[in-house]
């Protein structure tokens, strides 16, 4: 019998280790031909949107898509999960906090394969919906000693010092514009709403590994093309996805400031196929857009976990 999972049930049993295990081996999977992933379709009215992304895993046992409408500046998100061996359907699962969640996870393998060991200083720009699980998923992955984060909204950007200080156990500071959060770090998270660039080439040493998360629209940029023009790794999720929706990379691309066959792809630098870094001293960056992959492989395991605890509503179908 499926399961129904609400959202608290995902926030309780879903780690960010567990998250990025998850994600980690879908990515494996994927390189090795074992799982697929399709780009997101969006349909559009006017003041709605939907939005459906569908992959399978079937290592896992697993295949289905992620939903999400918005409207009135509101989105509902949910999965939908059936069985790769019957096709019987799993689960049906909210996705909000898993979405938050497998988006972390994913910055979190990047900066395991693509970050310099060394790196424990970070600085982060944008403190809102994504920014929590991006900072958990890099300090689950590399010792994190200083974080210095940057919000439009100094009431908000203090709050969030504050609690990630102390949940994660590091030296959280507010700084008072992006430039500054990032002048001093190894990595840098962007996690913004911005259209317009919020870091620039300028800012940019040797050693840095970015991740560049907030935009997926073709309208929206949170880097400008300096930022590129410095990288020496360009690593994104998926090509296919960045041809529909990236207005980071899109523009660049036009313009022959780098070309498509420069940019690798994640699930090959985790299967050892391409490097994520060549030198301490390479500008790396890793691009996400969200897949549908790491929503298959992190509600897989949200799946497992229930299974085994008993949680979750049983649906009659």
């Amino acid at each position: 019998m499926a399961l129904f999972l609400k959202e608290s049930d995902v926030r309780y049993l879903l780690s960010m280790e567990d998250a990025i295990q998850a994600v980690e081996e879908a990515m494996r999977d994927q390189a090795r031909g074992l799982a697929a992933n399709e780009p997101r379709r969006r349909v559009h009215t006017s003041g709605t949107s939907l939005h459906m992304m569908p992959a399978a895993e079937p290592e896992a046992g697993v295949m289905g898509f992620k939903t999400y409408a918005v409207a009135g500046g509101k989105a509902t998100v949910y999965v939908f999960i059936f069985s790769t061996e019957t096709s019987e359907l799993l689960a049906i699962m909210e996705g909000s906090r898993l979405g938050q969640m497998r988006t972390g996870a994913a910055s979190g393998v990047a900066t395991k394969y693509m970050a310099r060991e060394d790196a424990h200083r970070v600085g982060i720009v944008g403190t809102g919906y994504q920014a929590r699980t991006q900072l958990a998923a890099v300090c689950a992955v590399r010792t994190i000693r200083q974080v210095k984060a940057y919000g439009r909204d100094r009431e908000r950007r203090e709050a969030f010092c504050a609690e990630t200080g102390e949940y994660l156990g590091v030296e959280a500071v507010p700084a008072a514009s992006a430039e500054e959060a990032v002048a001093d770090a190894d990595i840098i998270i962007t996690s913004t709403t911005a259209r317009e660039p919020v870091l620039f080439g300028d800012w940019l040493r040797p050693g840095m590994h970015l991740n560049i998360i907030g935009s997926n629209s073709l309208l929206k940029r949170e880097i400008d093309d300096g930022v590129i023009r410095k990288s020496d790794i360009v690593v994104v999720d998926s090509r296919e996805q960045t041809r529909i929706e990236s207005g980071d990379l899109l523009s660049p691309l036009e313009k022959g400031i780098i070309h498509w066959e420069q940019l690798r792809e994640l699930s090959d630098v985790v299967a050892g196929l391409t490097p994520g870094r060549m030198a301490p001293s390479d500008i790396t960056m890793f691009k996400s857009h969200g897949i549908a992959l790491w929503d298959m492989a992190a509600a897989a395991r949200v799946l497992a976990l229930a299974k085994e605890r008993g949680i979750g509503e049983a649906l009659p179908m």
